[in-house]
């Protein structure tokens, strides 16, 4: 009956240390992975692979190292994207620029919708067609979700309101789009999956 106990406990560790040295293993991959995409400079890859890393196994020397990776390359992207964002933008509608059609709300609308974003807020105003009179309409504390992430994890934005938006920017046709991902809540941040709402703005 002892042996049969020892046994039996053996059998659970060697269990144990096999599927650790698979997550170990596999978490070693994917940092190696990520060392390769920030070596490309292609840091929107490496910064989700090393967060992927990170959460793997936590405490050990390679979760511990991914975790500072990831700050670093959320502080660099987090900055790079705002440098591109900073200024005005008018809303071009809830579609592509390229694919806004003369039905677009925006088109009948007898405003203009603006978006000015400095390094510290984002103003929201509505300039009127004719008369060019412009009316501020709210602003908002430029605050970064960095919990609970769910498209990126360095550009996500939380709103008074609670709507958490990811923010992108297309470079070559100084195009804004940001998506409402999730809203916060008193239970927690709950993840918009489907018709998600969407808003272009062109850079003026």
């Amino acid at each position: 009956m002892k042996n049969t106990f020892i046994l039996i406990v053996l059998l659970t560790t060697f269990k144990f240390y096999g599927q650790n040295d698979q997550k170990t293993a596999f978490q070693k991959t994917k940092y190696e992975l990520a060392v390769s995409y920030y070596q490309k400079a292609d840091f929107v890859k490496a910064i989700d692979l090393f967060s992927l890393a990170s959460k793997i196994k936590p405490e050990n020397e390679i979760g511990l190292e991914a975790a500072k990776r990831v700050d670093t390359l959320r502080e660099f992207l987090r900055k790079e994207i705002l440098d591109q964002a900073l200024g005005s933008w008018k809303k071009s509608g809830n579609k592509p620029v390229w694919a806004s059609t003369a039905n677009d709300t925006t088109e009948q609308s007898n405003v203009d919708e603006i978006v000015e974003i400095s390094e510290t807020e984002i103003a929201f105003y509505e300039i009127d067609k004719k008369t060019k009179e412009k009316k501020l309409i709210k602003k908002e504390d430029l605050i970064y979700n960095d919990q609970s992430n769910t498209a990126s994890l360095f550009s996500e934005i939380i709103l008074s309101d609670g709507t958490i938006w990811n923010c992108s920017i297309d470079e070559k046709a100084d195009v804004l789009r940001v998506t409402n991902v999730a809203v916060k809540t008193e239970n927690g941040i709950e993840k918009i999956d489907s018709d998600n709402e969407e808003g272009y703005y062109v850079k003026i």
